[in-house]
Formats: C-alpha cells, sequence, structure tokens
C-alpha cells in the first residue's frame, strides 16, 4: 500500500473570521499540526488542498489546486485522489481542524487499511462517523465523481455507498475547531 497524507484546509472561516489552517494552537497553525501527524504516522509525503495558496506558503507544505473551490469536502476528497503526488493506492484526507489528532491516532486508520485492502474509505468514529478524517482507496475516484457529477455532494453518503470500515478514535483526537470558544476548551 502507498499513502500519501492530504490536509484539507478550506478557505476563510466566517465563524473564525480567517482561514482555520493558520490558526496556531500552542504557536503552530493547526494544518501543520495535522500535517505533522500524518507524515509522522507514515504518509510517503503530505500535501495541503484547498485555499489561497499565497496565504497557504506560510505553512511550507506543498498546496495542491482544488478542482472544485467552494463545492465542499466531498469536490476535495475527489481533488485529492486525483492530484495527490507519485502514484498512491490510499490517500489519507484529513481536515485541517483536528489540532489534537496525532499519529498515534491515524496509526489506528492505517492499520486498518493495511489490513482490509479492499476496502474503499476506512473512516474514523468517535460517537459519531468522522467524515473529514478518512482514508480513501485511489480506485474509488470514478464512483465518486459519478456522485459528485450526479449533485450528490455529501461525504457521508459517498461513504455509505462505498465498501467503508469504521475505526473508532478518542474523542479528543477528533474535537475539531469550529469557533473562537472552540479553541479555549
Amino acid at each position: 500500500m502507498t499513502l500519501v497524507g492530504v490536509v484539507l484546509t478550506g478557505g476563510a472561516s466566517r465563524r473564525m473570521g480567517r482561514n482555520k489552517a493558520l490558526i496556531d494552537v500552542d504557536g503552530v497553525p493547526m494544518a501543520s499540526i495535522v500535517a505533522e501527524a500524518l507524515g509522522a504516522a507514515g504518509c510517503e509525503t503530505v500535501s495541503a488542498l484547498g485555499g489561497d495558496p499565497d496565504e497557504l506558503a506560510a505553512l511550507d507544505i506543498v498546496v495542491l489546486a482544488d478542482e472544485y473551490p467552494g463545492q465542499g469536502p466531498l469536490g476535495g476528497v475527489i481533488s485529492a485522489l486525483g492530484s495527490a503526488p507519485g502514484s498512491p493506492t490510499k490517500v489519507a484526507v484529513i481536515a485541517c481542524d483536528f489540532p489534537w489528532l496525532r499519529a498515534n491516532d491515524l496509526s489506528l486508520l492505517i492499520e486498518a487499511a493495511r489490513d482490509q485492502p479492499s476496502v474503499d474509505v476506512v473512516v474514523a468514529r468517535t460517537d459519531r462517523l468522522q467524515p473529514a478524517c478518512a482514508i480513501w482507496d485511489v480506485a474509488c475516484l470514478p464512483a465518486i465523481r459519478t456522485m459528485f457529477s450526479s449533485g450528490d455532494r455529501s461525504l457521508r453518503a459517498a461513504i455509505d455507498r462505498l465498501c467503508s470500515v469504521e475505526v473508532v478514535l478518542p474523542d479528543r483526537a477528533l474535537r475539531n475547531v469550529n469557533t473562537p470558544s472552540d479553541l479555549e476548551r
């Protein structure tokens, strides 16, 4: 299995007042924290996807072009699977707003992807499904493109239609940051 990582950075967040990827947690931008976890967990390369490449240059991560800017996370997954560097068989696609996610958490997803190579998606779960933290098989790209083209933009719906496995991760690992008060918790 050849695995690469992609951090979905998106653009400016209305609730946060700026791009969440660049918001510091303990002095480090959130996207950099997620990128480091992906690298430490064993991804051969780690890239960022989405947002303004000039703005994201401060992260010192290769920024991939989003084929579907502003079209939601499923468009980001399609872009990640279609433009990830090298010739990966699997792509870990993780939202930038999980600053408490660590390599050992991601290792649980990676182990499940290795143990079950025919699965299309290995997705994280806490008390609920966490579709913005998943490992996708590149071979499912045509099916996802078809869903997207038909107007279905839901990550959850895509996961439900594909062969998927859920892996339970600790709640703290997937506590995301959507508001300034989330940072204070």
